[in-house]
């Protein structure tokens, strides 16, 4: 996989006076399976989430309130996506290392990923990481 296959994704936004709504569906808007739902929370200041990639897993990465920096490598490139609007998401593929940081007071990161819990999918190392895309 490369930064190629990442992508930054519109959401429905439904506009209403007592306040908005946004959603996403398996298969509709995201093109897998939903197996594993989990937030990120009360990240102090100064500190990063991620820094690992995953084997096989993919996931969609939203910022619900608040925001934060997404820092995407494939090995050989990287990106920076900042996410700060709760309509909007990035896809990350399998393979593609994923590092959160410059969280905002109070962010709510929320994933959906295609895979149950699985700590074998982890790859926790960058270098580990890099001589795996190599190969």
């Amino acid at each position: 996989m490369t930064l190629n296959e990442v992508r930054l994704l519109k959401l429905p936004k439904i506009l209403d006076s007592r306040g908005n709504l946004s959603f996403f569906e398996e298969h509709n808007h995201i093109p897998f399976p939903i197996k594993r739902t989990y937030w990120i929370y009360d990240v102090p200041g100064g500190e990063s989430r991620g820094c690992h990639a995953y084997r096989t897993l993919n996931e969609f990465i939203v910022a619900l309130s608040g925001s934060f920096d997404l820092i995407l490598n494939d090995g050989k490139e990287e990106m920076k996506v900042s996410l700060n609007r709760s309509y909007n998401g990035v896809l990350v593929p399998q393979l593609i290392w994923r590092q959160m940081e410059n969280f905002s007071t109070n962010s709510l990161v929320l994933i959906a990923a295609d895979q149950v819990f699985d700590e074998s999918e982890y790859i926790r190392d960058f270098d580990t990481f890099k001589k795996m895309k190599q190969s």
